[in-house]
């Protein structure tokens, strides 16, 4: 799998000049072909091959947008990781006249968006008019695409990774209800992990606002919306947000007695695997349902640790029962996060209450 930065490389602008030198003959795309993505990470090359897509087409936004639907619609490849600088030199030609233009690109980053994802574009045009660019957006949950269906709902979310926020939408967690509340029953899975996601980001500001929202939607569901719900309310099943946790059946003041994490290993190499254990038992009167995740504490290049939650299993125990569990965690190397030697800790968490904590030291040493 490649690194982040090296889905927009040099076969991606090749692919872009090349597509574009099609429908614009004549056109000798000299910034595209002088472009040095050098050892840029994402976002710096997104936005260079964007400017050099301005400099190469200039002229009006009626005139970029027709090449860019030409190219859309050419003989060459116009896919992949090239449609984010693409959609971000839309949004940025309809900017500088606004007017007609908005409603345009809007339109345009719904064609492309089936192309790889208009998400990142679409953020500019959010946050110079959401209350503009929302009743169009609201009109794609009918659309008979899922990549379009689903750019109405992860374009316009509040924490949209890779991208940058939108004030209006952070500050009116309600504006984009109306979008998830169309979508949460989508015949696609696609469209509803994106729906999911979204619900999941505004729990991070205004929790009961997902909890209410969840409630209503699982007093009118179908056969997915009970997963839906589950996955948007991790967050704060995590967190221990008693109505998360109540809504999905959960004990909230659950109360149990944990021994553990107990380690297999004090230092586990480089690429190697931490194995730990630990007892729960139910010491209340009542039965219990309860999420037990477990947190490892990361060393950060800066000395410091920083803990990242992973599920581990459901368990619904009975009055004065116990229950084993064990996990094995693996430390290869991957390119979404970077491993630093030293002191790590992992700790489990039961309905959002952390308990016990356990500390290792990953080395230098690979593994063998």
């Amino acid at each position: 799998m490649p690194f982040a930065d090296e889905l927009l490389g040099e076969p991606a602008l090749a692919a872009l000049t090349d597509a574009l030198a099609a429908v614009v003959p004549g056109n000798p795309l000299a910034a595209l072909r002088a472009v040095d993505l050098g050892g840029l990470p994402l976002r710096e090359r997104s936005d260079l091959i964007r400017d050099a897509l301005l400099a190469d087409l200039p002229g009006d936004y009626e005139a970029f947008a027709a090449t860019i639907r030409a190219a859309r619609h050419g003989a060459l490849p116009f896919t992949g990781w090239l449609i984010w600088p693409v959609t971000t030199a839309v949004v940025a030609r309809a900017l500088a006249e606004d007017g007609a233009a908005f409603d345009d690109a809007l339109a345009l980053l719904a064609e492309l968006t089936p192309q790889l994802t208009s998400e990142f574009a679409i953020r500019a045009l959010l946050a110079h008019d959401l209350d503009r660019a929302l009743p169009v957006i609201h009109s794609w949950t009918a659309s008979p695409d899922e990549h379009v269906r689903r750019l109405a709902s992860e374009g316009t979310r509040p924490f949209l990774p890779w991208t940058k926020r939108v004030p209006a939408i952070l500050a009116r967690p309600r504006a984009t209800l109306p979008v998830l509340t169309a979508l949460y029953r989508d015949e696609s899975e696609y469209v509803r992990r994106s729906v999911a996601n979204h619900l999941n980001d505004v729990s991070r500001q205004h929790p009961d606002l997902v909890v209410e929202t969840a409630t209503a939607w699982l007093a009118a569901p179908d056969a997915n919306t009970g997963r839906l719900v589950r996955h948007a309310l991790r967050t704060l099943v995590k967190k221990g947000h008693p109505g998360a946790l109540a809504l999905l059946g959960f004990t909230p003041k659950a109360t149990l007695d944990v021994v553990g994490p107990t380690l297999a290993e004090v230092e586990v190499p480089f690429g190697g695997t931490v194995h730990f254990t630990a007892t729960v038992t139910n010491t209340a009167t009542e039965p219990a349902v309860v999420a037990v995740d477990y947190i490892v504490h990361h060393r950060k290049a800066n000395g410091r640790l920083a803990g990242k939650t992973f599920k581990l299993t459901t368990a619904t125990l009975a009055p004065g029962e116990q229950r084993q569990i064990s996990r094995d965690h693996s430390f290869r190397e991957i390119t979404t996060r970077r491993y630093y030697p030293g002191v790590h800790a992992i700790e489990l968490q039961l309905n959002g209450i952390v308990a016990g904590r356990s500390e290792f030291t990953l080395s230098r040493t690979p593994a063998g």
